[in-house]
């Protein structure tokens, strides 16, 4: 049971994550969308459709944050230490986005301006500092007997811009589709001419970052590019392609809940090929999982609370999504 403590843990966090991506990942992109929508009508729209969830989706990130902490503490401190800046940056644009989601609506009508502001400058910069880190994570961290040595701004790198670059398109394909399947009118149908454009976009940057990660570590192209591998893992590419042409035909269809479906599928496969590139660092370059554990007894401890938590938070988000299900039309407010 020990050695399968650090793997156990090791799914929960990539669950919370993931959660966490997928869940503020949509009400994230609404705010990346909200310069191209000037009604105000068309943005109380928009900012209704995720203002009674956005907050509780929140908590997958301190799930993920807090279990790395208990589980992995090694990889925490080196995580933490290489990824200050953008994580703080990342933070204050929660807090920004976080504030205008209550202010917004109470605001004079000569002051909403400073909170739409807001609300997009805080979504584009926790969305883009999310995958700035994303990025200095998969280059790797210089350590050196288990410290991280390398500078504070070692994390800003082309590699690390443009991926968080691409995480900025991919929430904004998430905010469109999720646009697509919460409302109706003009606000859905701009959501349905947007959605064509970003998908190809997204399909770049995939390539782009798919061929530029190989080409910065040689430990990744050979888990990627040669047999048996190769054959293994190819599904992985062909399914991307054909996740991307049923959500455009899926547009194309005027269908209201596949492309948000497709949307997250995508979102899966990349972050699926990310856990096969580095599987089973959890700080890169080498660093594994049993080498960044904490002691055992913490990590059974701990995940007796977790499991007993989890559950709570899985329903509680549900019964939610439940009772806010359905289109939000205009005249309908959030209190």
């Amino acid at each position: 049971m020990e050695t399968a403590l650090p793997y156990i843990w090791a799914i929960v966090i990539l669950f919370a994550i993931m959660m966490y991506v997928v869940m503020d990942g949509f009400d994230l992109g609404i705010g990346i969308l909200y310069p191209l929508f000037k009604d105000k009508e068309d943005r109380d729209l928009m900012m209704n459709s995720v203002a009674p969830v956005w907050d509780g989706n929140e908590t997958w990130l301190v799930l993920g944050g807090a279990g790395l902490l208990a589980a992995f503490p090694l990889a925490y401190s080196i995580i933490l230490s290489a990824c200050y800046l953008p994580l703080i940056f990342m933070l204050i644009g929660l807090i920004f986005r976080g504030v205008a989601f209550e202010f917004r609506f109470k605001a004079h009508e000569h002051d909403r301006h400073f909170w739409d502001k807001a609300f997009i400058g805080g979504s584009l910069a926790a969305t883009f500092f999310q995958g700035v880190t994303l990025g200095a994570y998969i280059q790797g961290f210089p350590v050196v007997e288990r410290a991280y040595v390398g500078g504070p701004l070692d994390w800003l790198t082309p590699f690390s811009l443009f991926t968080g670059i691409s995480l900025v398109v991919g929430y904004a394909l998430l905010g469109s589709t999720w646009l697509i399947m919460k409302t109706e009118g003009h606000v859905q149908a701009e959501a349905y001419r947007i959605t064509r454009r970003l998908v190809w976009l997204l399909l770049l940057a995939i390539v782009a970052v798919s061929l530029w990660t190989p080409l910065m570590d040689a430990e990744i192209a050979r888990r990627w590019f040669t047999l048996p591998n190769l054959l293994w893992l190819s599904p992985v590419p062909l399914l991307v392609a054909l996740c991307a042409f049923l959500l455009l035909r899926s547009v194309t269809r005027q269908a209201q809940t596949a492309p948000f479906l497709y949307t997250l599928a995508l979102i899966f496969l990349c972050y699926a090929g990310f856990g096969v590139s580095l599987w089973p660092n959890i700080v890169p370059p080498g660093i594994t999982l049993q080498a960044a554990s904490s002691p055992p007894q913490s990590q059974a401890f701990t995940l007796v609370g977790t499991l007993i938590i989890l559950p709570v938070i899985l329903g509680y988000t549900l019964w939610a999504y439940r009772v806010f299900h359905g289109k939000v039309r205009h005249g309908e407010h959030y209190h």
